[in-house]
């Protein structure tokens, strides 16, 4: 009998272990990516309750991520990213402190992080800055990335500091580095973002009037980059990177049934048309649908149509699908949904042949009702760049609101 009553309190307790239900202290949280042994990469979270249930915001400088949905599996907390195909796991939480990893189901194999959470506002690095000794980083600095290799790239650091608080992006001509933020220590400076999508690192030493640094995307990317202050540097027109040869566009993708959709033998006749490639893994991409969401709200009923073609990560066209209907879903969006293929650049240039060449995704082509393509925008500058993403908008709505009135 007291085996049998041994063997039951223990099968009690193991199936308690597996059912815990989370029980969070509300308020901020400092979390931690382990991208190695020594570099950890911050990011700052608030835990707030809602009708009884939990709410995880992730903090960058201005952005709000906002995590609502969570569920239990076994002794394991999974909280899904709404706008992204991935999950944060906690194996080991309780009021003041959590353990796992993330998990992007985007990435080749079993790609995850290992992460840890603590309770308490600090600093995003972990230590206090001193305000006395730091250079103002403040302004825009002429950047280059991946210096004297065929990857070298051009972009724009566009920073703000207040003390030794240090905010900003890196525009580019495909799109943006996201919300950075991060700490001012002297002649050096750490920033951070992770968003869902990317986990960005950067660091940079103040040197010679120049910044010498360092760039980990996640695990599976290190570089570096080098950059001097200049307001005057400007990257390449978007709207002249992409273009047609012509003014009309043809192409063939999958709609959502699997059938061929060609066009624009069967685009609305008459219609203003937004046509947009892109992907759900891209955040460049989410910023720009949820700009297009305001976009169709606003023009639609006056002649405003937008198609979306996604390209993928994935093998089957159950695999695309899923991920469109999911991103449908989350942000109810109205627009008609193509499914292109796998996020190949090249693969897409082979579809849209009018174009001299697709090098970024989101890529979009602004066609009149006439039918005639209009403007060509290469990339997208999100929130993150500030007036630069402001300006835009306003060129856009103007572009729009001039071919509705054809």
């Amino acid at each position: 009998m007291r085996f049998l009553r041994t063997l039951f309190l223990s099968q009690c307790f193991v199936l308690s272990c597996l059912a815990k239900e989370p029980h969070f202290k509300t308020g901020l949280w400092h979390g931690e990516l382990e991208l190695n042994s020594e570099d950890k990469l911050p990011f700052q979270l608030d835990i707030s309750k809602e009708d009884k249930q939990y709410v995880f915001t992730i903090k960058n400088a201005e952005e709000r991520i906002r995590l609502s949905e969570y569920r239990l599996s076994g002794d394991t907390l999974i909280i899904d990213f709404p706008a992204f195909h991935s999950s944060i796991f906690l194996t080991e939480f309780g009021r003041k402190s959590a353990q796992g990893y993330w998990r992007n189901y985007n990435k080749s194999g079993d790609y995850r992080i290992p992460l840890n959470l603590s309770y308490g506002d600090q600093p995003r690095f972990g230590r206090e800055p001193q305000e006395c000794l730091s250079v103002n980083y403040a302004g825009n600095w002429k950047t280059t990335f991946d210096p004297g290799t065929s990857d070298s790239s051009m972009a724009i650091g566009i920073f703000e500091q207040q003390g030794t608080s240090l905010t900003g992006t890196f525009r580019t001509e495909t799109g943006d580095y996201r919300f950075l933020e991060g700490n001012a220590y002297g002649t050096e400076f750490l920033l951070s973002c992770f968003d869902g999508s990317h986990a960005f690192l950067l660091k940079a030493t103040y040197r010679n009037d120049s910044l010498l640094g360092t760039f980990y995307s996640g695990t599976h990317y290190k570089g570096t980059w080098n950059a001097v202050r200049d307001s005057l540097f400007t990257l390449r027109d978007p709207d002249s990177i992409t273009y047609v040869e012509n003014t009309g566009l043809h192409f063939e993708a999958l709609d959502m049934q699997g059938d061929v959709y060609r066009f624009p033998e069967m685009a609305p006749k008459g219609k203003v048309v937004i046509i947009q490639i892109m992907g759900t893994w891209c955040p460049n991409c989410m910023d720009e649908v949820r700009y297009y969401q305001q976009l169709y709200a606003k023009y639609h009923d006056q002649g405003l149509e937008i198609i979306t073609v996604a390209y993928e990560v994935g093998e089957t066209f159950e695999d695309f699908k899923a991920k469109i209907d999911l991103l449908q879903a989350r942000y109810n969006l109205p627009f008609t949904f193509l499914i292109g293929g796998k996020p190949n650049k090249s693969n897409a240039s082979k579809q849209f042949s009018d174009l001299n060449e697709v090098i970024s995704f989101p890529t979009s082509v602004f066609i009149g009702r006439d039918g005639t393509v209009k403007r060509v925008h290469t990339g997208f500058n999100g929130p993150g760049t500030g007036s630069y993403y402001e300006e835009y908008v306003q060129k856009t709505n103007a572009l729009i609101e001039e071919l509705l009135a054809e």
